[in-house]
Parts: structure tokens; C-alpha cells; sequence
């Protein structure tokens, strides 16, 4: 079986008022926000990783174009001196480097270094890694491998501050997240949710592509796939990076996770989700994590919502392109929601890593 995970990847306002951080520290100027590519070593399978950073700038932002995305950012602005949070973003399966721009900028213009990367063989114009080690094993350590760059580089490390680092992900990016901080998967969890789900293709495949994948794997059933999928949890290191600090998950991919894989979780996580979310329900996945993490710091419900609300608001080109993860369902206003994203994720980060001075 392919193990299919979502395409890429929340407003009740539950719990919200447990991190909102001071109000002095809101009020904060924006900056500017400047933006550079990156180019990150894979440890997972040879070869580099494209990313971005934005960072503060004194510059205005300009209106950039990077294909369908339009950034608010300046390409190659001369950055504001001195140590900053970090926060990296997973994109979710079939996602870019750039699907969560707004969420990149508004963090950056707010005092931060973002930084994105582009997961391989799980990205929009490659998924020859779906339901593979390589991906499911190995995403966590190519967020790990995006900070020791950063850490290692001369220029960059200059305006991080290697003791406030955070995460961000969605959907398979979410769980990527929840990995980072210390989650640890059980993958024979795929088994009976999939027996219990055949419509749901989307994260169990079909019954062509289980075929498929077991006769490229070598493995006599799904058990056995997915034991071996187990097994290599550690063949590239440790999936917990103890820099990290804090998690911001957006609709994740739970339901791999149980009580015991949770538990080691030590670090704050603050949950988003849509309520009707199509590709990773919300009962089987944000909502079965929710009560099994003991450092919950919240958890926010997007009314109406389905899963892509969580990528960036479209340009008309990425909505005439991709129209299924751009127009949302009838009264949901994804700029509205993403503001009040953007805002959380803001007062999340600053109360868990501290405010920036810049």
C-alpha cells in the first residue's frame, strides 16, 4: 500500500487565551521583511533541499513574484543585525517551499528568521517518496538538517538565536512537527484505520497502489511494510531535535500517534484545525492527539473549514491553476482566517520562545 498523506497542509478560540502574550509585546512595529533561497545538504537521500528565509528588514516589502506566489517580501534586502527566534516550516505532502508565505512573512515582519524547505520526494512536482521511509521517517530530520545550516552558516547563524527555535507544519507537515518536539509514530496504525476506511484513498491509497507499493518494497503484506517503515525510524538519527522549543501544528496527520508516542512530548504545542476537514477528519487525527498531549498550550477550531485553508490565500493564477485547494466552502473567508492564524502563531511564538527586540 502507498500510504497516502495529505496534499499540503485552527476558530473556536479554545484555550487561545492561555498563550496570547502580553499585550505590549503586540503592539510591536513591523519591519519590513526580506527574503533569500536557501540551499540545504539531505541527509536522508543524498543531494540538497531548496528553502527560503525571510527575516527583518528596514526596507519596505515589495510585492515579489515567485510563480504563483505572491510574496510581500524583497528579494536580498539587507537584514536587521542581531539574534532572533527561528521558526521552520513543513509544508504538507505534495506541498512547496512557499505554500505558507503569508504565515512566513508575517512572522519575520513581526521580529523573526523563518525559514521554509521543500521536502523531498514529497513536494508538488515530486512524490516518488509517498508512504516510503525516506519521507515518513525522514522529514523530521531534514527540518533538523535546516537548522544546523542555518546554525552552521556564517551569515545566517549571525541573526539566530540557537535557544529560540520553534516549528510550524501542515498536515503531513504538522506531523512532521509533532515528531520534531518528540512524537513518535506507530505506523501499523495505517493497518486497521485503512481496514476500517477503504474510501479514504487519500491516506490509504487504493487497492492498485497498495499492489504496487508492496511489490516495489519486496514486502509480502502491509504488516510487513509497515514494520520495516518502523524499523528505520532512527536509520537517519533521532527525530526529536532538543533545540526546538515549541510547535505550531496545522491540521496533522495524527492518527498514527498514540498515548505512549505522545508522552514524550515536553515541549509546548498549540493546535489548529477546519472542521470540516475532507482529507485528514479531525476525529481520527487533531482531535484523537488533543487530550493525549500533555503540553497542550491550545487549540483552535476554523468554523466550516476544510483542510486546505491552512495554505496561503491564492493568487488567481494558483486558483485558475488549482482550484480544489484554493476556493474554500461557503462561508469561510481564508484572508480573515489566515489574519487570525497569523496573529496565534504570532503570540504562540513570541510566549513560548520570547519577544523579539528588533
Amino acid at each position: 500500500m502507498r500510504v497516502y498523506l495529505p496534499w499540503i497542509a485552527v476558530l473556536s478560540g479554545l484555550a487561545l487565551t492561555l498563550l496570547l502574550a502580553p499585550l505590549t509585546a503586540l503592539a510591536q512595529t513591523a519591519s519590513g521583511v526580506g527574503f533569500d533561497p536557501i540551499t540545504i545538504h539531505d541527509p536522508v537521500n543524498g543531494g540538497t533541499m531548496p528553502g527560503y528565509v525571510f527575516y527583518p528588514t528596514r526596507e519596505a516589502s515589495r510585492v515579489t513574484w515567485r510563480g504563483p506566489y505572491e510574496l510581500h517580501a524583497t528579494p536580498d534586502a539587507p537584514a536587521v543585525p542581531g539574534a532572533k527566534p527561528l521558526v521552520v516550516i513543513s509544508h504538507g505532502h505534495g506541498g512547496s517551499d512557499l505554500g505558507h508565505h503569508d504565515l512566513a512573512v508575517y512572522l519575520a515582519s513581526h521580529g523573526f528568521v523563518v525559514a521554509t524547505l521543500e521536502h523531498p520526494g514529497d513536494n508538488f512536482h515530486d512524490m516518488s517518496g509517498t508512504g516510503t521511509s525516506a519521507v515518513l521517517d525522514g522529514r523530521p530530520i531534514q527540518v533538523k538538517a535546516t537548522i544546523s545550516m542555518l546554525l552552521g552558516d556564517q551569515h545566517w547563524k549571525a541573526l539566530i538565536d540557537p535557544a529560540r527555535i520553534g516549528v510550524a507544519g501542515f498536515s503531513a507537515g504538522g506531523y512532521t512537527a509533532l515528531m520534531v518536539v518528540g512524537a513518535v509514530p506507530r505506523f501499523d496504525r495505517f493497518i486497521p484505520y485503512c481496514q476500517r476506511h477503504p474510501e479514504d484513498t487519500g491516506t490509504c491509497g487504493t487497492p492498485d497502489q497498495i499492489a504496487a507499493m508492496l511489490r516495489e518494497s519486496g514486502q509480502p503484506t502491509m504488516e510487513a511494510y509497515m514494520g520495516a517503515v518502523q524499523k528505520d525510524l532512527a536509520r537517519w538519527g533521532a527525530t526529536a531535535d532538543p533545540r526546538v522549543q515549541a510547535a505550531f501544528v496545522m491540521a496533522p496527520l495524527g492518527l498514527v500517534f498514540d498515548k505512549a508516542g505522545l508522552a514524550s512530548i515536553d515541549r509546548p504545542v498549540f493546535l489548529y484545525y477546519g472542521e470540516h476537514d475532507e482529507v485528514l477528519p479531525p476525529k481520527y487525527n487533531v482531535l484523537h492527539i488533543a487530550p493525549l498531549i500533555k503540553t497542550l498550550a491550545g487549540i483552535t477550531m476554523i468554523p466550516k473549514a476544510g483542510h486546505y485553508v491552512f495554505l496561503s490565500p491564492c493568487s488567481p493564477q494558483l486558483t485558475r491553476d488549482a482550484p480544489d485547494i484554493c476556493i474554500d466552502p461557503p462561508g469561510v473567508d481564508r484572508v480573515a482566517a489566515h489574519r487570525q492564524i497569523d496573529t496565534d502563531a504570532l503570540a504562540f511564538f513570541r510566549k513560548t520562545l520570547g519577544t523579539s527586540t528588533h
